[in-house]
């Protein structure tokens, strides 16, 4: 039984264990907009030897728009087939990766850590494994038996959540995205710009060291949420409910409890016609 060491593991550890049987690396490398093929044509180009391919839009959502956000949680009767195509079963320990610091393979991690699967992020990701890799398609593993479960309606919020969060003070939003989105500077994805009057902004890079893109230490982690009072709990939104799952690894990491997920986070919020905030404070300029 191979036993992860924790939410993290480094390349050392990934090179010894990655050949046992009940442990499967996944590589959730993504192109977002360029479809699943543009992601598979990443993986076939160089993986870690043995890893399986998950696409954010394909397996790890579904359709846009067919729950909250363009990212909405697949059911999971979709989210067990998944899992069970790619050899991942019950108690089947899972190392995702991605080439984005993280910011990818932190969805696979939390819709896996919310469902009690033991699972890690590699730290520093593919250009922290570096050598060797293995191309083409990823290789065959026996299905395995992945029993579904629901999402459970403590680590999920909705946006009715949200508001009431922000209104009775109980938990800080977080806000994941870039400070340009949240200032309302920029908007490549969603139609409105802006932020959730009353969000606080907490970019998903401060989890990181800047010079090697690897996570912070839980004592410097906890500081930075303690700071932005994710103590008294947190609901972590970004634009579609991926980067988000960063900020919840590493309230994972830093040893703060309760955080939840804005599933359709601020796709969902504009799909209606809900208050925007802009500039740098949380309450900003509203319309």
């Amino acid at each position: 039984m191979t036993d992860l060491p924790g939410p993290l593991v480094d390349a050392e550890w990934l090179g010894a264990h990655r050949g046992a049987a009940d442990l499967v690396v996944a590589d959730v490398r993504w192109v977002p907009h360029g479809g699943p093929e543009a992601s598979r044509d990443l993986f076939e180009a160089g993986h870690i030897p043995g890893a399986v391919f998950l696409d954010v839009d394909g397996d790890l959502a579904a359709p846009a728009f067919d729950g909250p956000g363009r990212h909405p949680l697949p059911t999971p009767a979709t989210f067990a087939a998944t899992m069970a195509r790619s050899g991942i079963g019950d108690g089947t320990a899972v190392v995702a990766y991605d080439d984005a610091r993280g910011s990818v393979a932190a969805r696979l991690w939390w819709m896996l850590e919310v469902l009690g699967a033991p699972v890690a992020l590699l730290d520093g990701g593919l250009a922290a494994w570096g050598a060797p890799l293995e191309s083409g398609p990823p290789a065959m593993r026996a299905r395995a038996t992945f029993t579904p479960r629901p999402w459970p309606e403590e680590a999920v919020s909705d946006a009715r959540e949200v508001a009431r969060s922000v209104a009775a003070g109980d938990a800080v939003v977080l806000d994941a995205r870039m400070p340009e989105r949240y200032r309302g500077d920029v908007e490549p994805f969603d139609p409105v710009a802006g932020h959730i009057p009353g969000a606080v902004s907490a970019p998903w890079v401060g989890n990181l060291d800047d010079e090697t893109s690897r996570f912070l230490t839980p004592d410097v982690l906890r500081a930075r949420f303690r700071s932005l009072g994710a103590e008294r709990g947190a609901i972590a939104h970004c634009g579609s409910g991926v980067t988000a799952c960063h900020e919840l690894f590493a309230m994972r990491l830093a040893g703060v409890p309760g955080g939840r997920l804005y599933e359709g986070s601020w796709s969902d919020w504009v799909h209606e016609a809900r208050p925007v905030a802009t500039g740098e404070e949380p309450g900003g300029a509203r319309s």
